[in-house]
């Protein structure tokens, strides 16, 4: 199928509604447009970048801990959570009550993010994996009664109040296993030749057109790209989320996934795909550039507290894991007593390293702000 002439799909009259039924993308894709080749270029070169601060950055775990963050953080957003990115490391007892709902989802999503990518290491890529993680994110929130964790059998819709003024509706639920199981097939077919940034672009496009979920799907949507980045070795860590770029050019991202349902453009959606990809990837380089330079002063400012800087380096690790911590925190991770938790925080505002959050005298939290400063930029 060639992108010049591809034709996405019919839109079906049901009662009252027509919904858009999308074609399988199961299949050989090919372009004349030479700028996909040099979009193609970049994104891969930019990847490679961003894997290869992956390999090399000692304790790298400890900072993608804080990409997943950041990409629950904002791909919730997108679906309308106003929780940042400093309540998000909180625990829930600190977040005040109106806010909870909000605070679990993006918890939530953390929790699928990290058992999903743990799972790609036993199971491949697959509807199963993406089911059992839309099961966790469900659990326990808003949505929780919209069949967590199972494809859906009745209509849903985007846009509007209801069916009769839905801004797009997706295929009726009777085709969603055959379209799903065609997208997976695309995921692990190796008789043809379409380059993997590719497949990702279209693969994230047929999945927000399914909507194969009453509810969730702009998220799964949007981990399905890091997921499928790992599960094919583009990507030795998941260090790439693209929510951020699709927040910041909403009405772009929204406007070229329509575009190729309404006039078949998948052309302007996979090179709007690829830029996304190849700036944050860029974005992602400098990020753990400047967490190497951060964590090298860091490490030498701590080496001037004598016989506390041992500890002290072991409270930084515990920093980069998670920036946003108690007084009983630093007691509890670090192993130490309750005065020497105490002298640690003090000596760790002291260097700058640790900023007083909650402005209360009782359960006062501390931001390590410089380092939360790098995913918010």
């Amino acid at each position: 199928m060639k992108f010049e002439t591809f034709e996405s799909g019919r839109w079906t009259k049901r009662y009252r509604y027509k919904s858009f039924e999308p074609v399988p993308v199961n299949h050989e894709w090919t372009w004349e447009d030479a700028a996909v080749n040099a979009l193609l270029e970049t994104a891969n070169r930019a990847l490679g970048e961003l894997n290869a601060f992956s390999l090399i950055v000692p304790d790298i775990d400890l900072f993608i801990q804080m990409h997943v963050v950041k990409e629950a953080q904002t791909s919730s957003r997108i679906e309308g959570t106003q929780t940042g990115i400093e309540e998000a490391l909180m625990p829930e007892e600190q977040i005040e009550p109106e806010k909870r709902d909000d605070w679990r989802e993006v918890r939530n999503y953390i929790t699928a993010v990290n058992q999903a990518i743990a799972e790609l290491k036993d199971l491949p890529l697959s509807n199963r994996l993406l089911r059992r993680t839309h099961e966790i994110l469900m659990t326990g929130v808003r949505g929780e009664h919209k069949q967590p964790g199972e494809f859906r059998t009745s209509q849903n819709w985007i846009g509007g109040s209801s069916l009769m003024d839905a801004v797009f509706i997706p295929p009726h639920p009777d085709g969603v296993p055959d379209l799903m199981s065609d997208l997976e097939k695309f995921w692990h077919n190796e008789e043809i030749t379409v380059p993997h940034l590719v497949r990702a672009a279209i693969s994230h496009y047929q999945f927000e057109t399914i909507h194969p979920f009453l509810d969730g799907n702009g998220r799964i949507g949007r981990l399905l790209i890091p997921l499928y980045l790992v599960s094919h070795g583009l990507l030795a860590k998941p260090s790439l989320y693209l929510s951020d770029f699709f927040e910041r050019n909403r009405a772009s991202y929204y406007d070229a996934l329509m575009g190729v349902r309404v006039s078949n453009d998948i052309m302007h959606w996979v090179r709007f795909f690829l830029r996304g990809v190849a700036e944050t990837a860029t974005k992602g380089r400098d990020v753990f550039q400047q967490i190497l330079a951060l964590r090298t002063e860091s490490e030498n400012a701590v080496m001037g507290l004598g016989k506390r800087s041992a500890n002290a380096r072991s409270l930084l690790h515990v920093l980069y894991r998670n920036p946003v911590v108690t007084a009983a925190d630093v007691e509890r991770e670090v192993g130490v007593s309750t005065p020497t938790a105490n002298a640690l925080t003090r000596d760790f505002e002291r260097l700058g390293l640790l900023k007083e959050i909650t402005g209360q005298q009782r359960g006062r939290s501390y931001a390590f702000d410089r380092y939360l400063r790098l995913f918010v930029s």
